[in-house]
Order: C-alpha cells, then sequence, then structure tokens
C-alpha cells in the first residue's frame, strides 16, 4: 500500500510541476496568440494572421476555438491577441442592442471594450439560405420567403445560427416561417446532409467552397434581413504598434474570389490550411514560407498529440485521486458528509462535458488549464465511490478485530482498511481513467490538444483520414490506460484479496 501511494505522490508531484512549468513559458516569451472558429475559412485567415505576424514576432495559432463568444471572451480575457471576424456578427451578436449607425460607432465600442477593429480583409462573407437545385427546381423556390409555403421542409443550421441573433429565430420573425422541423447539426455535415436528401434547407457562407460546385441555389434575401458581414480583424488595443501595423497590412488584400478558392483548396483539394496560408502570402507580399507544422511527419504528430492527451488525463486524474480518496474516507466514516459529497459529485456528473468545458472559459481561459479542470471535475465521482465502496464492503468482522487489538482509527485506515479497500479503490480509478482518455478529445475545442484536434478537423473537412488520425489513438491509447491499470493491481493487489 505504500508503495502505491509513494508511487502516486511522485506522479502527482513530477506531472504538476511540468504543468506549471509549461504554462508560464508562453507568457514570458511574449509569443502572440491568433485564434480561429472552427470553421474552415477562419482557420485560413487564423493560418494568414499568424505566419503574417512570425515575420517579425512569435506567434502561434490556436485553431478551430469553437464559436463567436468562446472567441470573444478569450480576446477580452488575453487568452489571444487577435482573430479574424465579420462586422455583421460584432453587430449582432457580440454587441447586440448597441446603437450602431456606422464605422465609427463600431469601431468606438470596440474601443471603450480595449479592442480594435481592422479595416476589411476584401471581401464579405455574408450567410445565406440554400437548397439543393433540385429542390429549387422542383418547388420553385427563388426567395426566402418562398419558403412560407413550404411548411414541411427540413431545415438545420448550425447550432450557433440557432441562437444568435441574426439567425434562426430573427429569420423566422422577419420571415413568418412556419417549419418546426428544425435542428442544430455541424455546419460541414450539413452540406454532406443536405447533398444525401436528409434535409432540405441550411445555412450557407457566401465564400463556401461547396457554393463554387454550382450543385446549390442560393436563396435571395428579398426582406435584406441578413446584415453586412465584412471580414475583419479584432485585436487587443495593448498589443505593440509594430504587431498592429504587421496585422493591418493584410487589409484589402483578400479578394472574394480568392477567399473561394483558398476555401475550395481546403475542402476540394485537402491542401492544409497552413500551406494554403503560405502560399498565399508568398504571392501576395513575397514571404518565405513558415509554418512550423509542415516539418512534423505522421509519427511526430501522433507523439506529441500522445504527450498532450496524457498530460491532461495524468494531472487531472492524479489531482482527483489526491482529493477523492480523502472525501471518500470522510464520507465512508460521515453518513450525512457522505451524503452531500456524493450527492454533489453525482450532479458534477450529469454536466454535458462540452457545457462543463465551456463554463470553464471564463474562469481559466483557454487551453490546458480549463481543459484539466473539467477532466479533475469528471474524476471525482468515480474514484470517490470506488473509494466509498471499498471501505463500506470490508466484513465488520476484520474491523471489530482491529478494534479488539487496541489499533489507533489512522492505524486502522492505513493498515487493514484502505489496503483491503484497494482493489475497488483501483477499480474506480481505472474508470476514471478511461472515461477521461475519452473526454479529453474535446479539449481540442477550447485550444487544449491532444488527439481531438484532427478529429475536428476531420469532420470539418469531411476527410476520414484525419478523423481516423485522431480516433485511432485516442482509442488504443485507452486500451493502454486500461492495461497499464490491470498491471498495476496485479502488483499492488495481493492475489487472496484479487480472489477476493
Amino acid at each position: 500500500m505504500r508503495r502505491v501511494l509513494t508511487i502516486i505522490l511522485l506522479q502527482t508531484a513530477y506531472f504538476l510541476a511540468l504543468f506549471c512549468i509549461a504554462v508560464p513559458v508562453g507568457i514570458f516569451a511574449r509569443e502572440y496568440a491568433i485564434g480561429s472558429k472552427t470553421f474552415t475559412e477562419s482557420v485560413i485567415l487564423g493560418e494568414i494572421l499568424t505566419q503574417r505576424l512570425r515575420t517579425s514576432a512569435p506567434a502561434r495559432h490556436i485553431a478551430q476555438l469553437g464559436g463567436t463568444r468562446i472567441l470573444w471572451n478569450a480576446l477580452q480575457k488575453g487568452d489571444i491577441d487577435a482573430y479574424p471576424e465579420y462586422t455583421g456578427t460584432i453587430i449582432a451578436e457580440i454587441l447586440a442592442g448597441m446603437t450602431i449607425r456606422n464605422d465609427n460607432d463600431l469601431r468606438n465600442e470596440l474601443q471603450k471594450r480595449g479592442i480594435g477593429i481592422s479595416r476589411t480583409f476584401g471581401f464579405a462573407n455574408t450567410y445565406a439560405l440554400g437548397v439543393t437545385r433540385r429542390t429549387a427546381q422542383e418547388l420553385g423556390l427563388q426567395n426566402i420567403s418562398d419558403l412560407v409555403r413550404h411548411p414541411a421542409l427540413r431545415f438545420a443550421f448550425s447550432n450557433e445560427f440557432m441562437d444568435r441573433h441574426d439567425g434562426w429565430l430573427g429569420l423566422q420573425a422577419a420571415y413568418g416561417l412556419p417549419q418546426k422541423d428544425v435542428r442544430g447539426l455541424e455546419h460541414d455535415l450539413a452540406y454532406r446532409a443536405l447533398a444525401s436528401g436528409t434535409i432540405d434547407l441550411t445555412e450557407l457562407y457566401s465564400t463556401d467552397a461547396e457554393i463554387a460546385l454550382d450543385t446549390l441555389h442560393i436563396l435571395r434575401d428579398d426582406r435584406h434581413y441578413f446584415p453586412d458581414y465584412r471580414a475583419v480583424i479584432l485585436y487587443r488595443l495593448d498589443i505593440p504598434p509594430e504587431v498592429h501595423n504587421i496585422l493591418l497590412s493584410l487589409e484589402n488584400r483578400i479578394a472574394q474570389e480568392t477567399m473561394t478558392a483558398m476555401n475550395a483548396q481546403a475542402k476540394r483539394d485537402k491542401t492544409p490550411e497552413s500551406l494554403i496560408a503560405s502560399r498565399f502570402l508568398t504571392a501576395t507580399f513575397g514571404q518565405s514560407a513558415n509554418t512550423q507544422s509542415d516539418a512534423e511527419n505522421l509519427t511526430q504528430r501522433i507523439l506529441r498529440r500522445t504527450w498532450e492527451h496524457l498530460s491532461l488525463v495524468a494531472v487531472s486524474l492524479l489531482s482527483a485521486i489526491l482529493v477523492a480518496i480523502p472525501l471518500g474516507v470522510a464520507a465512508q466514516r460521515l453518513p450525512r458528509v457522505g451524503f452531500v459529497v456524493l450527492g454533489a459529485a453525482g450532479v458534477m456528473q450529469t454536466i454535458p462535458s462540452l457545457a462543463l468545458l465551456v463554463l470553464m472559459i471564463p474562469l481559466l481561459g483557454i487551453g490546458a488549464i480549463p481543459a484539466v479542470a473539467a477532466l479533475f471535475l469528471y474524476s471525482i465521482l468515480p474514484v470517490l465511490r470506488g473509494t466509498v465502496t471499498g471501505l463500506e464492503t470490508i466484513p465488520t468482522a476484520l474491523r471489530e478485530s482491529a478494534e479488539v487489538l487496541g489499533l489507533p482509527p489512522s492505524i486502522r485506515l492505513w493498515r487493514i482498511e484502505l489496503p483491503l479497500a484497494l482493489p475497488v479503490i483501483l477499480s474506480g480509478i481505472k474508470t476514471a481513467a478511461v472515461l477521461n482518455v475519452g473526454t479529453a478529445t474535446l479539449g481540442a475545442l477550447i485550444g487544449a490538444g491532444g488527439h481531438g484536434q484532427p478529429i475536428m478537423t476531420g469532420i470539418r473537412l469531411a476527410d476520414t483520414a484525419q478523423i481516423l488520425e485522431g480516433a485511432i489513438p485516442a482509442a488504443l491509447l485507452a486500451l493502454a490506460v486500461q492495461g497499464v491499470f490491470e498491471l498495476l493491481e496485479r502488483w499492488a493487489v495481493p492475489p487472496v484479496l484479487r480472489r477476493g
């Protein structure tokens, strides 16, 4: 028992030390962070900004961070220094309720919040509604108002569009649309659902590569509901002027056709966004390639992501062990305390993992720290319940024998009760570890890295190879973790206890 506890404590100290050392490195080096949303165009623009900035300063791209609110909160908090955004989104979503009459009003409102805004990249990416050409011809659909005559049509929109002020609810009210079969769906998956006939209509971005394939029909916004969505850069005003100037050098540099072509290269031709950005910067500024990630081969990428994934799991799990086992002992000793503690841990387990990750952002920002915190909370219940169950299943005769011998409570706990409960405790820890390996893939949504990153990229680009690049190592890692705990149990638990 002592050997097991010693190993756990040493591993905890080791991983916590690595984690605490790794976190401040980017701060002291003043590495500028560029964010991007989860759709292809935003990732390409984020990569262009990052590579442009690297000509004069250290910079990294935190790609596929999520929706507008996550990026905006991260920018205000200082977790990122800049990200590509759209004027319509800023007015309707970020500054909702404010009176914005012109660009000066927009700039002034952002400056009050410590945020600057560039002029346009040179193109606009406006929302639109689209159906297949076959559906448009069969039903005679030309305008959005024509949808009123077809209440049975099945709609699917991105989850962000479903909740935005300028999204589905406002659109439905503006046009009086009667459709009831409306669901949320990942934007890139909606195109496949549209092609397969699973849905009849979805929202489009005017620079989407799929539009250029001439298989979709865009409905005219005949009531002019959607605002102007010019692509711009939002950046923190506290970054140095020379950094501002580098970012602003991209103003009016990307035409509508250029952006559509770059989106097509990523989605249709499966060209990496880093390479697309490098080619654009070379053609526009004569800038030499500086992609960093291109130097990694498949093995190197898998090893790096495995280390990121394991770090998230190890730190969260070992921290949970240090907290949950003492709580489990207290819960078993004091039934009223146990009722409250187990109830609270059970409620925490019912919170959807994605929601918990997002809830951590206002408190801890983005990156590994909020991901570790969320995984830590998810690890508490299995370890806690395993500790309580293990202690409660110790035969009463053994407890009474220890008391008759006159052993103090602390000695009984360390020498008799915990060793006897160890098999059940290890079972709870093993369950928490395997669950954490799977849940940690969602950490990529908040910039924590790991094997979730290629899975998200593969879904966005409809690239099965990318999905498997993340899913297979994550599954193998879960099996490896389970095997390690099986071996640990054989080493730490005497055979007589393993046999019950």
